[in-house]
């Protein structure tokens, strides 16, 4: 065993490589990688139950338990994988261990990103026989590809700050690296272990070597995304808190009227998008939105007097919306994954497909409190799965938004009628446009069909703390 370590983690993402770097970790005399051991949706790998004697069931309940046992019971020093979207309980042990090796695999996002939209059209995401190479390009979106970008670099950021308060110091690999035999041998001399590699593993093959313009359909679109991005990052004001993403590409702005609207995900967003464009008397496709921090400052400077503005909604009415759109359904824009983790091992009483004639009254209200007795959880820290913008607390969700500016008003959707029209004039704005603001129902039931005082109870357990901030009182 190493004298400086007992374990590792290789903090890696989606095509980076992760897959290779275990590959020849495993290689090395002395080092056993489990990967990803936390993901919340498997265990190691989608094909197994446990690692090590150790099962999901029990991993869920105590992931120290997991680390304990890689660290005594592996064959050599023993380590995972890590990617931003585990377990969260694991990263606070991970960095606050000074015993723990931090092997940090970073890849140009852009590279990451194609490879991913190309694995998603192909189903392929390792390649191991070069005759089975399934082909396809890459569909380049911008918006999308600013939320990868800002996702990584924020977690880039926490890594680099707790490290630097906690005096530790990582291992950083490159994708390139991937490929340099003395960087390989030069991650067993770090870890602390006697083995040394003579090769490097041959058993991956890389699956898309061609220039990243022949890898996309839409190289246009690529060009112009790419010239819009603040590469360098020129215009960030250093700030090395730890922190997390105000999510700006997802803020609206009408093209002429000086309004910005900040959306919390889960509330009454196409309401405020069809208000904002009646204002602004403009299409809705003519709402200006996929920001990044560059191009969202450009607007402020060129709409003067501009007034930023979010909406909160009352936490029963948005749990209910992210649990029908996010849970409940299984199409388009729904979490598959996260919907097959909550029904198989959180056992909410969930159909397996989405519910047909026979989803009644009773069982959608057991299932609805069923979910918000999970988010509670979930909140808390106490699940491997990841708290989503539909579901986590608007307190934090506003606290996000502050990262990079607050908004000027924080409106109620239940007095939106009332308050809308004084924000379009504060604006400088005519407010005669009334605001339409009726909400879609839901494919299924509504809250008001299975509202009652154990439903609120279940949400207010949830949601503490938006209640006590913003003063919510029962839903009705």
């Amino acid at each position: 065993m190493s004298a400086d370590f007992d374990y590792f983690i290789v903090f890696a993402e989606m095509r980076t490589g992760s897959n290779f770097l275990e590959a020849n970790l495993n290689a090395i005399e002395g080092v056993t990688c489990h990967g990803e051991a936390f993901n919340p949706h498997f265990i190691g790998y989608p094909n197994k139950t446990e690692i090590l004697g150790v099962t999901r069931e029990m991993r869920e309940d105590s992931p120290v338990q997991l680390i304990e046992t890689i660290k005594k019971f592996s064959d050599g020093m023993g380590g995972f994988r890590y990617f931003h979207d585990h377990d969260p309980r694991v990263l606070d042990i991970a960095l606050d261990d000074p015993r723990c090796a931090k092997i940090i695999l970073t890849r140009n996002p852009l590279e990451s990103y194609v490879s991913w939209k190309i694995a998603q059209e192909t189903g392929q995401w390792k390649l191991t026989n070069v005759k089975r190479r399934r082909d396809a390009k890459a569909t380049f979106s911008a918006a999308e590809f600013e939320t990868h970008l800002e996702e990584l670099q924020a977690f880039q950021v926490t890594l680099l700050n707790r490290l630097q308060a906690q005096g530790q110091t990582a291992f950083y690999v490159a994708y390139e690296d991937l490929q340099n035999l003395d960087v390989m041998n030069g991650v067993a001399s770090f870890l602390g272990v006697d083995g040394r590699l003579d090769g490097l593993d041959d058993s991956l093959k890389p699956q898309n070597p061609v220039a990243l313009e022949e890898k996309v359909a839409n190289a246009d679109a690529l060009e112009k995304g790419m010239a819009r991005i603040d590469r360098f990052n020129l215009t960030r004001t250093p700030n090395f808190e730890p922190r997390r993403g105000p999510v700006v590409p997802s803020y609206i702005a009408a093209p002429h009227a000086p309004l910005l609207y900040m959306p919390i995900r889960s509330g009454p967003e196409e309401a405020v998008r069809n208000w904002l464009a009646a204002v602004d008397d403009s299409a809705l496709d003519a709402l200006q939105t996929g920001f990044n921090q560059k191009s969202l400052r450009q607007w402020k400077r060129d709409h003067f007097g501009h007034r930023t503005f979010t909406v909160v909604r009352h936490p029963a009415l948005r749990l209910h919306d992210a649990f029908c759109s996010k849970i409940l359904t299984t199409g388009p824009g729904s979490y598959n994954k996260i919907r097959n983790t909550l029904r198989r091992f959180h056992k909410l009483p969930i159909p397996g497909q989405e519910p047909n004639e026979n989803w009644d009254l009773a069982a959608h209200r057991e299932a609805f409190i069923a979910f918000a007795q999970f988010v509670k959880m979930n909140i808390s820290g106490q699940t491997s799965i990841r708290v989503d913008a539909h579901w986590c607390s608007q307190t934090q969700a506003i606290s996000n938004m502050a990262e990079f500016a607050h908004p000027d008003m924080i409106l109620r959707e239940d007095q939106l009628a009332e308050m809308l029209p004084i924000l379009a004039i504060s604006a400088g704005c005519d407010a005669s446009p009334a605001p339409d603001l009726e909400t879609p129902a839901p494919a299924f039931f509504t809250l008001e069909d299975i509202y009652d005082d154990e439903v609120e109870s279940a949400v207010k357990d949830a949601y503490q703390r938006d209640y006590l901030m913003f003063g919510f009182d029962s839903w009705s």
